[in-house]
């Protein structure tokens, strides 16, 4: 690939099919922006940030790229709505939505040019979000970091991408060009990949996060909160490890004490690890996938890197 279009770069005016993943408190206008200059599509967090701080993020991408870049919105977070009007206000190119359903805003986004690009678990849902105008759909499988659904993507990706006639983004356990290469054999016209990135140079997480990435090994990953039903995977640790004990404490024990009491300990506990390193009290969330990254880059170079991996197996 040198840069001619497919379904997804024509969609959004890039030169990769490549989408950096919206990681709450982690990307930001720095990292976004050093992703769109390097051909890719970057993606600024919302999260449940302070509006004022997105949209001084948002502003600050535009200062640092001229290229498209998106914002990511989790649709429970409850700044939900005023990030979906801000988006507007911004006039943001594209946007991702994870955590619930986008339906109630998205005729005010489509009216605003907004490309709206939900994260998807399943084929039910992302032929429901076909028909409610989204551009096209990321489907995300298992293997991927944060919080996470049951099918993996070798499954999901063909799945969702005979169901739909948008385009289909496939997330979750890809890291290289070889990973790349797959998902376009899957059906997929572009990947959507966050763990590579948090070895990215300017990713601002923490130094110990980006250490425990880029040491992990293939088994390093751990999933916790599986009795919540918001399941999630991270980096392992004393404290992951503890927290995945809940979930065999909790088919013994009062569900209800033991949810009150993970939720207790897991409040803040991204942000202790991004902005602290806090190794006692902090999830760093990681794909399954960390095991292949193994050092840290420029944004650039990693997605130079990628595409000439592609390039390589595509030629084979």
């Amino acid at each position: 690939m040198n840069g001619e279009t497919n379904l997804l770069t024509e969609l959004l005016g890039i030169k990769y099919p490549i989408l950096q993943g919206g990681m709450a408190w982690i990307s930001e206008s720095t990292l976004a922006s050093a992703v769109s200059n390097a051909g890719g599509a970057g993606i600024i967090a919302g999260g449940s940030a302070p509006i004022d701080y997105l949209r001084g993020e948002i502003r600050k991408a535009k200062e640092l790229t001229p290229n498209p870049f998106g914002v990511n919105i989790m649709l429970l977070s409850p700044n939900a709505e005023d990030l979906a009007q801000l988006v507007i206000d911004e006039k943001v190119p594209f946007i991702t939505t994870g955590a619930g359903n986008p339906g109630k805003y998205m005729e005010a986004w489509n009216n605003a040019g907004i490309k709206v690009i939900p994260v998807v678990p399943s084929v039910a849902l992302a032929k429901r979000m076909e028909r409610s105008g989204a551009a096209a759909v990321i489907a995300e499988g298992t293997e991927s970091g944060g919080h996470i659904g049951e099918n993996t993507t070798v499954c999901l990706v063909p799945q969702v991408a005979d169901a739909v006639k948008i385009p289909v983004i496939a997330a979750g356990g890809i890291a290289d060009g070889r990973g790349m290469a797959a998902a376009f054999m899957l059906g997929a016209c572009g990947v959507q990949m966050g763990t590579v990135f948090l070895s990215a140079a300017e990713c601002a997480v923490h130094q110990t996060y980006k250490d425990l990435v880029v040491n992990a090994k293939d088994t390093d990953c751990i999933v916790t909160g599986r009795f919540t039903g918001h399941p999630c995977r991270s980096i392992k640790t004393k404290f992951t490890r503890h927290l995945a004990e809940f979930d065999n404490d909790a088919q013994n024990s009062s569900p209800g004490s033991s949810l009150k009491e993970f939720e207790e300990l897991t409040v803040g506990s991204l942000r202790k690890a991004v902005q602290d390193g806090n190794l006692e009290e902090g999830t760093f969330l990681s794909g399954n996938i960390a095991g292949l990254v193994k050092e840290i880059l420029p944004a650039k170079e990693i997605i130079e890197r990628i595409i000439k991996q592609l390039q390589e197996r595509i030629r084979l």
